[in-house]
């Protein structure tokens, strides 16, 4: 059986699940939520897997993120293991070119993806981004500039930005 390596990684804002596979990073927990959230993600594009405590083969994973949430890492170096449609690929993909600091309107990410009449679907595939962060969700905003919907909350994507500010 397939094994899924799990941990916990604590911040300022508080404790997130992250999990991987052998290939390499899979998910990104909503903060302060239980693995509850984990379980019922992991069902379809990991069925079949089982989970597995593993500080030891985490540690790269929570090293970054910790440098990141503490502002001293603007690029990440992980291995992925994502798993999705085409489609949700193709905007996960154009959601690693936006650079630190940066915006995008979900227009903007349409048109990057050569599919500018899909917008709607492309707040969906934003919407399943299983990695908070690494894959910057959190960099689209709404066309007039405001913050939009956000897997873990409008509090964590303002967080994040203000991060980002350079």
């Amino acid at each position: 059986m397939d094994v899924l390596y799990v941990d916990t990684l604590t911040y300022a804002q508080g404790t997130m699940y992250i999990v991987a596979s052998d290939e390499g990073l899979v998910y990104i927990g909503t903060p302060n939520v239980s693995f509850d959230e984990v379980e019922v993600w992991a069902k379809k594009p990991f069925k079949g897997y089982c989970f597995e405590e593993h500080k030891v083969k985490l540690q790269p994973y929570i090293k970054q993120l910790t440098a990141y949430f503490n502002g001293e890492l603007t690029e990440f170096d992980l291995p992925i293991h994502v798993k999705g449609t085409p489609f949700q690929l193709a905007v996960w993909d154009a959601l690693k070119e936006l650079p630190y600091g940066a915006t995008a309107t979900y227009s903007d990410i349409a048109h990057r993806i050569g599919n500018p009449k899909a917008v709607r679907a492309v707040g969906s595939a934003i919407g399943a981004n299983p990695i908070l962060a690494i894959i910057p969700c959190h960099r689209v905003i709404g066309k007039n500039g405001k913050l939009t919907g956000f897997r873990s909350g409008l509090a964590m994507k303002e967080f994040l930005l203000e991060l980002e500010r350079v």
